[in-house]
């Protein structure tokens, strides 16, 4: 059994302010109310490659690593840590995944919340629910941003004269 209600609505009040500055206290409560905790292992495995998500996490403490599969190895291409949103674009598009999500070395905490809980929440509680995406929407907004960066910077790389 994890911590209470009012502690993770600490934690996520510390670690999430962005989501967090809108909502009241009882609103952050009624969050957590619709997430269940999970604690991950070191380097256990979170989402695997190829999966469809019914879930996503917003993580409470540590890290979750990314990994691809590139020619028969796995690269490490990110780290998530508290106060991120992680296994949202395929609980949005329901495509399979292409990254797995692993527990770094130390582990990590999260909330998960399920599509049906995510449902319930967005009728109960529309403003928690609205401003739960508008986080979700951010997070992939900078997902794009930082990804079309380094495209960017990889490209005048390959192609500026040595």
């Amino acid at each position: 059994m994890g911590p209470n209600k009012q502690e993770l609505a600490n934690t996520i009040s510390a670690t999430s302010p962005k989501f967090c500055e809108a909502l009241t206290r009882d609103e952050i409560e009624i969050f957590v109310a619709f997430t269940r905790y999970r604690e991950i292992e070191a380097e256990a495995i979170l989402c695997e490659v190829g999966t469809i998500s019914d879930e996503f996490f917003l993580i409470t403490s540590g890290e979750i690593v990314l990994y691809r599969d590139e020619m028969g190895k796995e690269i490490e291409i990110g780290r998530l840590g508290a106060g991120t949103f992680t296994g949202h674009m395929s609980f949005f598009d329901r495509e399979p995944r292409t990254i797995r999500l692993r527990g770094s070395a130390n582990g990590a905490t999260l909330l998960g919340i399920t599509r049906p809980m995510y449902k319930r929440l967005c009728i109960e509680h529309p403003f928690v629910g609205a401003n739960l995406l508008e986080s979700i929407v951010l997070s992939i907004d900078s997902l794009l941003r930082s990804t079309s960066r380094e495209v960017s910077t990889l490209y005048q790389k390959l192609n500026s004269p040595d």
